[in-house]
């Protein structure tokens, strides 16, 4: 059918009376099937219930059929806006078809596309699949020889392409454990420990990136396994003061000193592979080739970054699309808490209460959102100044404790820098390890008390309870990534000033304090790593576990029952996790090693996590869906990316690098490094490379990637008015549907009525 037949059809004009039941049901297809969209759906419920009735007919109907139709609600709906939009419901009728029709070419797509795909794909029940296996079979038999081998090795290869990956999920780590929490606790919680397991991967896949490219060539020199040599560092025209480089040793080795080397990275770690400064070779010369290690280095950076970059976009991909569907009206919204909220992993019977509790928490936050939305509509030009004027009062105090945190942040690192050159013998144990570690204590500090202070200031500001907790764990994400940026950027001012001029001047850097500066920042981010790790394992052993003892045999005390068992809080978590992943991403550039020290990290957190929640925590009530708990999680990753990238890019290409250790002693800084291999190119491969490099091919290529963006961007519109014309034809649909029913309703009641 056509939809101009539909548009012939005005409001109001009257229709030929049928005849019989059957003529009934033809009139009351075809406007339907024109006018709405969906065929005979909307009206099923009308033609199914006629048979239960058989003395109904259509002498029951005082109006005709069409006069009847006429009055759908879905029916008024298009008539009042055809005349604007004929146009362009043209162009989505082959969006929109009938059912018929819709049915007639879904057989023939699907007979045409037998040879592609798999039968099973296709959403049928048993007898059209067996009816379309048929059909396949009988097509085989007209097949020549070769197009049947064909036909049998394709489906022979898809057959073992599944079963792989059905062997790949049992090969999933930690596959039994995530299912069974799954199973217990939903999907939510689920969803922190598979993110675990990403980072986990991630680590390993960046430990074995640096292992191939740096490591490797260094141990199979080392160890004579290979016959290849080391290519020295040539010296060229350098200060002595520049090269020399004391590894700190301290004489007479105290009892506790391997403890502090352990927990600091200083002493008999300071010289091994774990740190930038041991790898003080020009590169790996082999039979018949040298490997060059700088380059090797530097592209080994370059390629965790790209690979953790790529990776965690092409995971939250998936999660923004799943969000994009989601961002749904707020009755859509309301229904689909009620009537698809529901969780059918959970197995567990407080688990499933604990779900109850969160649906009804959500439905309530929805009921409050929408509060004060009205009351933001009935708010008062003073009532609205006077609020805006207490946000801007209270965002000043959030950056204040900003401000003053990552000054005590500066003011620690100072300080500890200044004062960790003494000798160990004139310090006590503990008076050492507060000195080396008191950047960290001030960070872990900051990001213990900032997060209560912005959780008190938010309930001042007069947001919906949805947009309050996304500010705080914004401001919470800022403050946590941030601390470490202002560690390397600390670090950093004091490795470029001087308090004699002559000195930086001479080596570029400070270097009386700062020999090997990389080396030395690899320390800070080791120790940070391991501070954050003993933090963890100190809080579950020692805060968790005996919080739980208490609540449980000590529950009849007021204090101990207001204190109530500790909560596994999802975001707080995900926030410790992000924190010790943008850590290692900064460290692994000055300690090649870091990676591994992080994958081994969070092996144990899991177990540790994983045995918290089973046996200590109950899980928060506050509970997100998987599919927004992932998008989330990897946003705040990314994020932590980006910050990573900042410190990096800077130390790489505008501090100068060490004279007295690493590979790019020769190099005025890291990225020096690129040009010099450039240099070696043939002629016409860098003229490509300057090329591609240059001010002329990067304009036009900003400027076809600003066409791409908006032509997606503009796709992205057209299907956005697509899905908001399916949502309403959903919704006319289920107006029509009660209206026919009503109707449906009265005329029986006018029968009963009748006199026989």
């Amino acid at each position: 059918m056509s939809e101009d037949g539909a548009g012939a059809l005005p409001p109001g004009r009257p229709g030929r009376q049928p005849g019989s039941h059957q003529g009934m049901q033809q009139d009351t297809e075809e406007p339907a099937a024109r006018d709405v969209g969906w065929g005979r759906s909307a009206h099923d419920g009308l033609f199914m219930a006629a048979p239960e009735n058989p003395s109904l007919d259509s002498s029951c109907f005082s109006s005709p059929p069409v006069n009847f139709l006429q009055e759908l609600p879905s029916y008024r709906s298009i008539a009042r806006r055809r005349t604007a939009i004929l146009s362009r419901d043209r162009q989505r009728g082959t969006l929109l078809k009938p059912a018929d029709s819709y049915s007639s070419h879904l057989d023939g797509a699907i007979t045409e596309n037998l040879n592609s795909q798999s039968i099973r794909k296709y959403a049928l029940n048993i007898s059209e699949k067996r009816r379309l296996r048929d059909i396949q079979e009988t097509q085989m038999k007209y097949l020549s020889e070769w197009d049947q081998w064909k036909r049998y090795s394709s489906k022979s290869w898809k057959r073992f392409l599944e079963k792989g990956r059905e062997m790949t999920t049992h090969l999933e780590l930690w596959r039994q454990d995530i299912r069974s929490i799954e199973g217990k606790f939903g999907t939510g919680i689920q969803s922190y420990f598979s993110f675990l397991r990403f980072l986990v991967l991630l680590n390993l896949v960046i430990f074995l990136i640096i292992f191939m490219l740096v490591l490797l060539p260094v141990l199979l020199t080392k160890y004579k396994i290979t016959n290849s040599s080391f290519v020295l560092i040539p010296l060229k025209d350098m200060d002595i003061q520049c090269t020399a480089y004391p590894i700190s040793s301290s004489g007479l080795i105290y009892f506790y000193s391997y403890i502090i080397d352990l927990l600091s990275g200083t002493g008999f770690l300071e010289g091994t592979s774990l740190f930038y400064g041991h790898y003080t070779i020009d590169g790996v010369k082999f039979q018949n080739f040298t490997y060059d290690l700088p380059l090797a280095y530097l592209l080994s950076t370059i390629a965790y970054l790209a690979l953790s970059l790529l990776w965690i976009v092409k995971r939250s991909v998936e999660g923004f699309k799943i969000n994009l569907i989601r961002s749904e009206e707020h009755f859509q919204s309301y229904c689909n808490k009620i009537f698809a909220g529901w969780d059918f992993c959970i197995t567990n019977r407080s688990t499933a209460d604990l779900k109850h509790s969160s649906l009804r928490y959500e439905l309530r936050a929805d009921l409050e959102e929408e509060r004060i939305r009205q009351k933001i509509a009935e708010r008062t030009s003073e009532e609205t100044i006077r609020i805006y004027s207490l946000r801007l009062f209270l965002n000043c105090i959030v950056l204040a404790v900003l401000v003053a945190c990552f000054y005590a942040i500066y003011i620690a690192t100072i300080f500890s820098q200044e004062h960790m050159k003494k000798e160990i013998d004139k310090m006590v144990f503990g008076e050492n390890l507060l000195i080396l570690y008191l950047p960290s204590i001030v960070i872990t500090l900051a990001n213990f008390i900032t997060p209560m202070i912005f959780a008190k200031i938010i309930h001042y500001e007069d947001y919906s309870p949805g947009f309050e907790i996304r500010l705080t764990i914004l401001r919470c994400v800022f403050m946590r990534l941030a601390t470490i940026c202002v560690l390397v950027f600390t670090l950093g001012s004091k490795i470029t000033s001087c308090d004699n001029g002559t000195e930086c001047e001479l080596c570029g850097y400070n270097q009386k304090l700062y020999p090997c500066w990389e080396t030395q920042v690899g320390q800070e981010m080791y120790k940070l790593m391991i501070f954050d790790f003993i933090i963890i394992l100190a809080v579950t052993l020692f805060v968790d576990f005996p919080r739980k003892l208490l609540v449980t045999y000590c529950s009849s005390w007021k204090l101990i029952k207001c204190w109530g068992q500790q909560e596994f809080a999802i975001p707080d978590n995900v926030l410790g996790i992000v924190y010790g992943q943008t850590i290692c991403w900064i460290g692994a550039f000055f300690s090649p090693l870091l990676p591994a020290i992080a994958t081994l990290k969070f092996i144990i957190i899991f177990y540790v996590k994983e045995l918290s929640l089973l046996y200590t925590c109950r899980p928060s009530p506050r509970q997100f869906r998987a599919s927004n708990s992932n998008f989330f999680f990897l946003l705040v990753l990314l994020i932590g990316l980006c910050l990573a990238i900042i410190p990096l890019t800077i130390s790489m290409s505008r501090i100068p690098s060490s004279k007295a250790c690493g590979p790019f002693t020769n190099f005025n800084t890291t990225w020096d490094v690129i040009p010099k291999t450039v240099s070696t190119f043939p002629s016409s491969l860098q003229s490509l490379v300057h090329g591609i490099t240059s001010e002329a091919f990067a304009v036009p290529f900003f400027m076809i990637i600003c066409l791409v963006m908006f032509y997606f961007i503009a796709l992205a519109g057209a299907h956005k008015q697509v899905v908001d014309q399916l949502r309403e034809q959903l919704s006319l649909e289920s107006r029509d549907k009660r209206y026919l029913i009503q109707k449906l309703t009265e005329a029986q009641r006018d029968m009963r009525n009748q006199p026989a």
